[in-house]
């Protein structure tokens, strides 16, 4: 493999026809036969040495060169010179000058010049690599074309263009089947830098694949005028999308749906008749989930924020819809709003709130010893505890029909010494199972909240500055997709997280764990980190 004047030329056409065919740089492909051919090189003269072959760009010349560089200590005879050797070939040569020998045209023998064309093709598929990443990497949710190339064990292999992608079986939508040739168009969800090359995974069951395929169909919401909010799928089935508009002259339904359903019904058919119901986006919680129970009518809504849940009742012709085969339509407008949805009838509605009136009224009648009447007007103006009776404006009694001051006042009384004894027991209750001082000293908790935490192991201070909000104001877990309800030690005395959050810091800090300027630096921190999502999600 002596380069001759002959074949000098042929070295740039080569290289100029590589980097054609894989679309790279032609600077890379002969970077790369520079780098084979200095190590065909050291293999004839020697690897310990620092050979470095040069292609000229223009006119294709070889020239191979022996380097050696300047140093205080040579510990490389072979790389390496001292300051005064180096003079002595370069009069100019000061520390770190690299000294170069040419070296004699060469024959590199066959062995020589395999090695040095698996340099090059090792080269050239890692700057292809390079180039395929750096092409998609930028391209992670959009729709992308591309062929069916193969399918493997229900994975589709896609030809899309400049590299494969893999629609992997459980990102198509049901009874989807592909075959060698097929065209298809997909979400680019991932792409990912891997040893083998990269890795471009493609979805046909995100939501946001539905998304993009309105923005297509969509001149509204490609021009930012209508915006999706929400998108909730069972792919192949149905889905629900939440669209609001910034123009009051624009129907964002409308818009979606388009002339006779043209529009809605280009997306229907590109995934496989999936029904598509599109809501009007509103700010209001409640509200908006009204509209995501569509078709069915809802009668009244009850909205827990913390809880991230809402109650809603409808009649009992409308349970079945509002439910919805499988329980398909409550499943969809829970994911669309991110609440948890409890559906119940009128009828049901009824009974439950029969109960919980007739609970709290045995509840006043057996602790306060009052007749069932008074019970009955207690609970009927949302008297629900006794420290509710007991520690209110005494005004707030008076404005029940029938009730005097004197009787106001023997209520509270009665609802106060009832108070008392409790809290005696539970105080006695919670020095029975070993609460020491430090916690009874600590203030924010009840005596009954003492004996609660006492039963479940915590019975110091430092033991409960140790516990998550959420162990004691209690949370949701998510399982298998389904939010699983974790009961708070607390929160059957209505102890909130953000309640929960205060009681422990408070804690912490009494006993010195955390310090007033370590929690203000967390609050700007957190501060600042909501104002810098705020502006991403604002570009």
């Amino acid at each position: 493999m002596a380069i001759t004047s002959a074949n000098r030329l042929e070295l740039l056409q080569i290289a100029d026809a590589v980097a054609r065919e894989k679309m790279i740089d032609p600077d890379l492909v002969i970077g790369a036969m520079e780098e084979s051919l200095g190590k065909a090189a050291r293999s004839r003269y020697g690897a310990e040495y620092d050979i470095r072959a040069t292609i000229d760009r223009k006119t294709g010349e070889l020239t191979m060169e022996r380097c050696r560089t300047i140093v205080e200590e040579v510990e490389n005879q072979w790389t390496e010179v001292t300051l005064a050797e180096g003079k002595e070939i370069q009069a100019d040569a000061e520390m770190g000058t690299v000294l170069s020998d040419p070296l004699p045209p060469m024959d590199f023998g066959r062995i020589a010049a395999q090695s040095a064309k698996q340099v090059i093709m090792q080269k050239v598929r890692e700057a292809e690599r390079e180039r395929q990443f750096d092409e998609f990497k930028d391209r992670v949710g959009e729709i992308i074309n591309g062929a069916v190339k193969r399918v493997e064990y229900g994975n589709v292999i896609v030809d899309v263009g400049r590299g494969e992608a893999v629609l992997r079986r459980d990102q198509l939508i049901n009874r989807e089947a592909f075959r060698t040739g097929d065209r298809v168009r997909a979400y680019i969800r991932e792409v990912r830098a891997e040893v083998r090359g990269p890795q471009i995974f493609l979805s046909r069951t995100a939501p946001e694949f539905l998304a993009e395929l309105f923005k297509m169909e969509v001149p509204e919401i490609y021009d930012g005028i209508i915006e999706i909010k929400a998108v909730a799928r069972d792919p192949g089935s149905r889905a629900k999308i939440g669209v609001i508009s910034y123009d009051n002259s624009i129907d964002p339904v409308g818009a979606c749906v388009g002339m006779r359903g043209s529009r809605v019904q280009a997306v229907v058919n590109e995934l496989q008749g999936e029904k598509i119901d599109i809501i009007p986006w509103n700010d209001d919680a409640a509200t908006f989930l009204v509209n995501a129970l569509q078709p069915a009518e809802v009668s009244k809504v009850v909205l827990d924020e913390e809880a991230d849940r809402i109650e809603v009742v409808v009649p009992e012709d409308q349970l079945s819809l509002a439910i919805g085969r499988r329980g398909q339509n409550v499943r969809l407008a829970s994911q669309i709003t991110g609440f948890d949805i409890d559906i119940m009838t009128e009828a049901e509605e009824s009974e439950r709130r029969q109960a919980e009136f007739n609970a709290r009224t045995t509840l006043f009648m057996e602790t306060m010893n009052v007749d069932e009447l008074v019970a009955q007007l207690l609970v009927s103006e949302g008297f629900a505890t006794l420290e509710e009776v007991a520690y209110v404006e005494i005004d707030e009694l008076l404005t029940i029909e029938g009730f005097e001051e004197a009787i106001a006042e023997d209520l509270q009384a009665r609802a106060r010494e009832c108070l008392d004894e409790i809290n005696t027991k539970a105080i006695e209750k919670a020095k029975e199972l070993g609460v020491e001082q430090s916690l009874f000293d600590y203030e924010g908790l009840t005596p009954q909240m003492f004996a609660v935490l006492a039963e479940d192991g915590i019975k110091t201070l430092e033991e409960f500055a140790t516990c998550a909000d959420w162990e004691l104001a209690g949370g949701y877990t998510t399982v298998e997709g389904k939010r699983i309800k974790d009961e708070g030690l607390l929160e059957k005395f209505d102890v909130g997280l953000e309640e929960a959050q205060t009681l422990i810091m408070n804690a912490r800090l009494a006993l010195g764990w955390v310090t007033e300027e370590m929690l203000a630096e967390d609050a700007e921190a957190a501060v600042a980190e909501s104002e810098e999502d705020a502006t991403e999600a604002e570009a």
